[in-house]
C-alpha cells in the first residue's frame, strides 16, 4: 500500500492518521519547534516542506501523524521508509531541483554548507550491514503534547507497520550527546545500540536496531 491507504488508528485522546499534504504546513512547525539547532532546521521550512512531502505517494514510505481527537490538531509525526537506498535514490533523481530551490535561502547564507547539503540528500540512517532493515527517519512530537504517548504511540503504529509490510527489523540514529531522554525513550521501547559513530561534523551518534518477531515471514 501506498501511504494515505492505511486507515487510521484511535486511541484514547488523539488518533494515529497516515500522511497526507494537508499535515506538511503543521508537520514543519512541529519539526522547527522540536529540533532548533539542527541542520534540517536551519534549511528551513520550504526544504522541510519539501523533503515531508515527498514521502507523500512513495510506496515505501511509513509516514503517520498524531491528530488531536477534539480538535484535530497535529501533535506529532513519524517518518521513515522500509527501502532506505532506493527511497534516497529516487527522492534525489525525482526531487533534486526542488530541493536546491528550497535550500537556497540558506545557501546564500551560508555557502559552506553546500558539502554537508550534498552528504544530506544522499543520507540514509548510516545503516548496519543487516539487510532488509527500515529506516526510522524522524519522530518529533509537538512541545505541548509531550509526556501524553503521543511518542509512544506514533512509535508503535511506525514500527507495526514496518513489519506488516515484511521488514525483518529497522534502525534510527540519534545523537549520543545531550540527548538523553531521547536515547532513553528508544531503550524503554525496546530498540537496543547496535554502533556508535562519529560524524564528519563531530556529532556523536548511536544507532538503533529493533527486531520485529514476524517480521520477514
Amino acid at each position: 500500500l501506498a501511504m494515505g491507504d492505511e486507515p487510521a488508528v484511535i486511541m484514547n485522546e488523539f488518533l494515529i492518521m497516515p500522511l497526507k499534504r494537508e499535515y506538511l504546513k503543521p508537520v514543519v512547525e512541529i519539526h522547527l519547534e522540536a529540533f532548533p539547532g539542527f541542520f534540517l532546521t536551519f534549511l528551513g521550512p520550504c526544504f522541510l516542506k519539501t523533503f515531508y512531502g515527498s514521502f507523500i505517494g512513495e510506496k515505501t514510505a511509513v509516514a503517520w501523524v498524531a491528530q488531536n481527537a477534539a480538535d484535530g490538531k497535529v501533535l506529532g509525526a513519524v517518518f521513515g521508509t522500509t527501502s532506505p537506498k532506493g527511497f534516497f535514490k529516487r527522492l534525489v533523481r525525482r526531487k533534486w531541483a526542488a530541493f536546491g530551490g528550497a535550500a537556497l535561502g540558506a545557501l546564500v547564507k551560508k555557502p559552506s554548507i553546500a558539502r554537508r547539503l550534498f552528504r544530506a540528500l544522499f543520507y540514509r540512517g548510516d545503516p548496519p550491514s543487516r539487510p532488509g532493515l527500515a529506516l526510522l527517519s524522524s519522530i518529533a512530537v509537538s512541545p505541548g503534547a509531550r509526556g501524553k504517548g503521543v511518542g509512544k504511540a506514533l512509535l508503535d503504529r511506525w514500527t507495526a507497520e514496518a513489519e506488516k509490510r515484511g521488514c525483518p527489523g529497522a534502525y534510527l540514529t540519534t545523537d549520543a550527546d545531550g540527548n538523553d531522554a531521547v536515547n532513553e525513550f528508544y531503550i524503554r521501547s525496546g530498540w537496543t545500540v547496535e554502533a556508535a559513530f562519529v560524524t564528519p561534523e563531530g556529532r556523536r551518534m548511536n544507532r538503533y536496531v529493533v527486531s520485529f518477531p514476524c517480521g520477514g515471514r
